[in-house]
């Protein structure tokens, strides 16, 4: 370890300029930078990892968007019973199934990103997905083949859920750990952004489907179109994905050309990948990031996944009409969510993720009320008021939620506290709530259950630490410039004040 440089006066305009960066180094055990300690993002580089994690995410959330928009349709495929809502809710709970082995798969990929690196992981996990999905696409049905179609629809539900399990822990710690700490907000929101890309081409797809088909050709064939086209989008995914580079921080992990602070240093390499010490000495934050990813996914998958579903089961919409108003919606939503991610940068984490978990406690009642009503203005002025306050979430989480862990175990960690959470809170959405329907006999009951999640999310953006524009833990500093490095190293002092 090279020796220690003479001490400097501080700069005050590099101080004012990195307030929040200065303070976070004042704080590590060592906080004496040197240059090379300090990671200088690449542009271009950074610009590819958002690619090709925010893709992976887009085909996630395309492949579990078109269950959901098609979930009448395949209810008739596969589960022909001669009720109506029996096979609506046979068909959620093979939705929900993918999301049973979830967090077996975040336990799986989760250590072994931390292990062999995020890369191989992403790119494993992204031809497992594919597999998964284009196989449902050539599925005989329940007339063909009897039971067997509904049994191959699980098992390949299932190795789509396993394979998801290293998805978002993967992809949201790739760009967080790419990103310098000033922009992390912003280029986090990308991955939300994919996943809202997702969710619109799925529902686009479905509507063009629904338009142009009638329900015999539907049932017949036109339901395999949207998983088929998951095989060349998994390919593409894929290349782009083998395209990248480790990440800067895990690069020092493996004692490559990255640079960390001298407290980073002190991390235990040895310990990567150890599921076991995960849940021993991170269960604080284990249970923090499952009420966190709880409350955001249970208010995410009403909003996305089931809306559709509830305009023409609960309300008598055709398909194409509920799909057509969620498009829209879901549009609008990707204009604004880079924006949301600038404001996260500025303003901190928590204050917009406490606008988003209030906005449902708040407006979720309200919103529904006026869906309720059936006119589509009204509908369309409640599923915005809905989705203002998903977006504050959406753009802001994925910058959030790798910051609570430490870099030797980020994607362990975070691939198994979001699964975990997503397992029983964020799949068993459309199927909870179809049953509460109709336990209770009120189609209010979306609006509770999204004000009750709101309410343990609140809670949690309470007891969370501000992380924006700080170093990730066991990160080294991350900026954009060598100038920027330059006033990092200049600006250091042994005087408290800053």
């Amino acid at each position: 370890m090279a020796a220690t440089e003479p001490q400097q006066a501080a700069d005050p305009d590099a101080v004012k300029r990195h307030p929040t960066l200065f303070r976070a180094i004042r704080k590590r055990q060592n906080p004496r930078l040197r240059r090379t300690d300090i990671t200088v993002t690449d542009d271009q580089s950074v610009k590819r990892a958002v690619k090709a994690a925010s893709l992976g995410n887009a085909m996630e959330w395309f492949d579990f968007g078109i269950y959901s928009y098609l979930a009448v349709t395949l209810g008739h495929v596969f589960f022909p019973s001669g009720n109506d809502t029996t096979q609506l809710l046979s068909s959620f709970a093979t939705f929900a199934v993918a999301f049973l082995v979830r967090p077996l798969g975040g336990m799986f990929f989760g250590p072994m990103g931390d292990k062999v690196g995020r890369k191989k992981v992403l790119a494993l996990t992204m031809i497992l997905m594919a597999i998964g999905t284009f196989a449902i696409g050539l599925i005989p049905s329940h007339d063909a083949i009897g039971v067997w179609a509904p049994a191959l629809l699980i098992f390949f539900r299932m190795l789509q859920g396993f394979s998801t399990g290293g998805e978002y822990g993967g992809a949201s710690t790739f760009i967080a750990e790419y990103a310098p700490d000033k922009r992390r907000g912003f280029f986090g929101s990308f991955l939300e952004f994919g996943t809202l890309a997702g969710y619109v081409g799925a529902a686009g797809l479905v509507t063009a489907l629904y338009a142009l088909l009638d329900t015999a050709q539907m049932e017949s064939w036109g339901w395999r179109v949207p998983f088929l086209v998951a095989g060349p989008l998994g390919l593409v995914g894929l290349y782009l994905r083998m395209r990248l580079d480790e990440t800067p921080a895990f690069q020092k992990l493996e004692g490559g050309t990255a640079h960390a602070t001298e407290a980073a240093d002190g991390v235990e390499t040895t310990a990567k990948g150890d599921l076991a010490k995960i849940f021993r000495q991170y269960w604080p934050t284990l249970i923090l990031c499952i009420c966190l990813v709880g409350a955001y996914n249970i208010t995410d998958y009403m909003l996305l996944s089931y809306m559709p579903t509830y305009l023409s089961d609960e309300l008598g919409y055709s398909e194409t009409h509920g799909l057509l108003i969620l498009l829209a919606v879901m549009v609008f939503l990707m204009l604004i969510i880079s924006q949301v991610g600038k404001l996260s940068d500025r303003f901190g984490r928590k204050p917009l993720l406490m606008a988003g978990m209030l906005g449902f406690l708040v407006l979720s009642l309200p919103s529904f009320l006026l869906i309720r009503q059936g006119s589509i203005p009204a509908i369309v002025i409640g599923m915005l008021m809905l989705g203002l306050s998903l977006v504050c979430m959406l753009g802001t989480m994925s910058a959030a939620l790798p910051a609570l862990f430490p870099t030797h175990v980020r994607y362990g960690s975070l691939s198994v506290g979001y699964n975990l959470s997503a397992s029983i809170f964020g799949g068993t959405t459309p199927l909870v709530i179809t049953a509460l329907i109709s336990w209770s006999g009120t189609n209010l009951m979306p609006a509770y259950y999204a004000m009750a999640a709101a309410l343990v999310g609140v809670i949690s953006v309470a007891c969370m630490k501000e992380t924006a524009q700080k170093p990730l833990d066991g990160s080294p500093p991350s900026v954009e410039t060598d100038e920027e490095a330059a006033e990092l190293v200049h600006a250091q002092s042994p005087d408290p004040k800053f």
